[in-house]
């Protein structure tokens, strides 16, 4: 490639009204030097032809100063000069370099250097949409559930208030302004809620409105990819990692005393998001689910006075059931892609726990074995072999949903006042510190902490076992039963 030459153009017209251009005859001094007043300073280079093409020219003018021309000229041969002996890099840089508009700086050779090591286009800048997908099929080292999350923040958020935006040019205002067009969202569904027009109330029914801790959970989908960006040299800067949000903390667990069920019965809105049981009423709910849900009874016993999770309930493994030592062996869980239950280890060493069983759980988990095993004698046709301790009449494994809608229908058919499924964990964690228990207790009852016994044998948790039971013992001794019916 040429080294390029510098020379001066002006505006001048010729008598047809043509510009006279580099052929101004002021231009030149009548030794043939430069006019020191005449013109502006301008450059040509000769550029990589297209592929199988043309020859091109560079030509760019105005400049103050014969030095700006000349730097400028060296700026474009040093971006031509980054695709090294690669003819197809050097034609697009190329291309990119003749589509400058003028008066325009000319692309920053980091930038496009970035663009060349990660094998993207030099030739246009990527939309953070374009991005976001690129990212977003790249993690394939990574759980089902969490793709799955990634992929809605994506396609509800992300790209529809970010996606046109270039990768390069995104900055903390753009992503404030997302959220707070979420927020207004928010907002307005709340006042469609309260309208005195039904009609206007309908048009949001089932519509969700996005709480501070899912907002704090699409900007970490962001800021996450952010960071991989920065990693392949990209950008240098993440506008997400210094967007300020509402807390996301959890809300506070309340208790359903007279004064706050008599409110939900009067007004229909609960205290907090996060609702526990008394003991009497945790108590009016296993009678109430023993007569009218018995396949599912244990399993909320097991859930209420020993605080699983839905999931590792409903994957808890019939070899991790032992019920001569009233011990059970939380590994692994049951959670749902879109609604496809999908068996996978918990989240955690912490969740990785044992957990001794009261003598109410172990009463009520023996009479379900018992249960199943007659399941089992009346089923006509092979008896699946999930591996599941919970199964359902014929067999068959739960989904965690059904469970949920199960749960739901008990809590409302018997009148208590409601409080979510995975609130049973909450009862569990209030009514072992209500025994005496310290929070160190509940942190490893509900698999909270970094403390696990799950690499120990069982002989070395032998001597803890009497204690745990006895804690554990006191928990459920709160919850007031009738007589327990037989198996």
């Amino acid at each position: 490639m040429a080294e390029g030459s510098i020379l001066k153009r002006c505006s001048c017209r010729d008598e047809n009204g043509k510009k006279l251009g580099i052929r101004c005859p002021q231009l030149r001094r009548a030794t043939g030097a430069w006019s020191a007043t005449h013109g502006r300073w301008a450059y040509q280079l000769e550029l990589p032809p297209l592929l199988d093409g043309p020859r091109r020219q560079l030509r760019r003018s105005g400049f103050d100063s014969r030095d700006d021309a000349v730097a400028e000229c060296g700026q474009a041969k040093a971006l031509i000069d980054l695709a090294g002996d690669d003819q197809k890099v050097r034609s697009e840089i190329a291309t990119m370099l003749v589509t400058v508009k003028p008066g325009s700086p000319l692309p920053d050779p980091e930038t496009i250097s970035k663009r060349i090591r990660a094998g993207l286009p030099t030739t246009v800048t990527m939309p953070l949409a374009e991005y976001l997908r690129q990212w977003h099929t790249s993690r394939r080292k990574i759980e089902a559930t969490t793709a799955l999350s990634y992929e809605s923040h994506l396609r509800i958020h992300l790209i529809p208030h970010l996606g046109q935006i270039p990768l390069d040019k995104l900055r903390i205002d753009h992503i404030e302004a997302m959220f707070n067009s979420i927020a207004d969202r928010n907002t307005a569904i709340e006042l469609a809620r309260q309208s005195d027009d039904r009609k206007v109330r309908d048009s949001v029914r089932g519509v969700r409105t996005i709480g501070p801790a899912t907002m704090h959970r699409i900007r970490a989908t962001l800021r996450k990819a952010l960071n991989d960006a920065i990693t392949r040299q990209l950008i240098d800067f993440n506008p997400a990692a210094h967007v300020e949000l509402p807390s996301g903390q959890r809300p506070k667990a309340r208790i359903w005393t007279d004064k706050a069920v008599q409110r939900w019965k009067e007004t229909g809105q609960r205290p907090s998001p996060v609702m526990v049981w008394t003991p009497q009423q945790a108590g009016e709910f296993l009678d109430y689910a023993e007569d009218h849900d018995r396949a599912l009874y244990p399993m909320f016993v097991l859930i209420l006075h020993r605080g699983l999770r839905r999931g590792e309930a409903v994957g808890l493994p019939d070899t991790a059931v032992d019920l001569d030592t009233a011990l059970i062996g939380i590994s692994q869980q049951v959670a749902t892609l879109g609604y496809t239950p999908v068996t996978k280890a918990v989240k955690s060493d912490a969740g990785n726990r044992n957990v001794s069983l009261d003598t109410f759980t172990l009463a009520a988990l023996r009479g379900y074995h018992a249960l199943r095993a007659r399941w089992k004698l009346a089923c006509h046709g092979p008896w699946p072999n999930t591996g599941f301790f919970f199964v359902q009449p014929d067999g068959q494994p739960w989904h965690p949903d059904t469970v949920t809608y199960r749960f739901e229908r008990l809590v409302r058919d018997c009148g208590l006042p409601p409080i979510r499924l995975h609130d049973l964990r909450h009862c569990a964690a209030t009514f072992l510190k209500a025994a005496g228990a310290d929070l160190k207790d509940v942190q490893e009852l509900l698999g909270h902490s970094s403390i696990t016994i799950t690499g120990d044998t069982y002989t070395s948790v032998i001597a803890e076992l009497d204690v745990e039971r006895a804690k554990a013992e006191r928990a459920a001794a709160l919850v007031p039963r009738r007589r327990p019916k037989a198996a």
